[in-house]
């Protein structure tokens, strides 16, 4: 997501330096550089949807493993 916004700023700034009004130069960076920042980012981006995923299924088992434990359908180490 920084990458994104730093590609925004970029365009913004070269827009800019292209004597282009402060606020239209960062309207077209947004238009133009968010969507370029999916196309350019695209492997940064399903590193972090895999890292999320995982990090939602780790989150879920344990959470099924609490509910468990407080149904009271296991216990760990006791005999």
């Amino acid at each position: 997501m920084l990458a994104r916004f730093a590609l925004v700023g970029v365009i913004g700034g070269g827009l800019l330096l292209a004597n282009v009004p402060l606020l239209v130069a960062l309207l077209i960076g947004l238009l133009v550089g968010l969507p370029l920042g999916m196309l350019l980012f695209r492997s940064l981006n399903a590193r972090v949807t895999a890292g999320l995923a995982r990090r939602n299924e780790k989150r879920a088992r344990a959470r099924a493993e609490l509910r468990s434990q407080l149904r009271g359908d296991r216990v760990d180490g006791a005999a």
